[in-house]
């Protein structure tokens, strides 16, 4: 696992760290079930807090990324999987809330489509 913190990038280091670990696991760099170093062991190696990896590590875990199993470590979860049931279920929600509002099918589409380019940078 190669992981690179820019101090001059715009995004915080925890987010670096975050964005690189899903990165590397949607590739399969990082295949399921790799045991990632402990907080503690990632934070002196980047040279961060280790509240820093901590908070990177609890958004993976909450995105599906990995999986904590306590004393045998963080691992890499299933994450195509959990990602597509996680993007499934957000976009029922989504359709289900813009029908609610008495938004319209296209109205809704395009909503989807400029939040994607803003959080694609597109």
């Amino acid at each position: 696992m190669t992981l690179k913190i820019r101090i001059d990038d715009g995004a915080p280091p925890y987010e670096q760290v975050r964005a690189q670990i899903s990165e590397q696991a949607r590739s399969g760099a990082l295949p399921v079930g790799y045991r990632l170093p402990t907080v503690r062991g990632l934070a002196e190696t980047l040279g961060l807090a280790a509240n820093t990896v901590a908070k990177a590590y609890r958004a993976l875990e909450a995105d599906g990324v990995i999986e904590t199993r306590g004393r045998n470590g963080t691992l890499i979860a299933a994450a195509g999987e959990a990602a597509e049931r996680e993007v499934a279920s957000a976009a029922q929600e989504f359709a289900s809330r813009a029908r609610r509002l008495g938004v319209g099918e296209e109205e809704a589409l395009a909503a989807v489509r400029d939040a994607l380019r803003a959080a694609y940078g597109a």
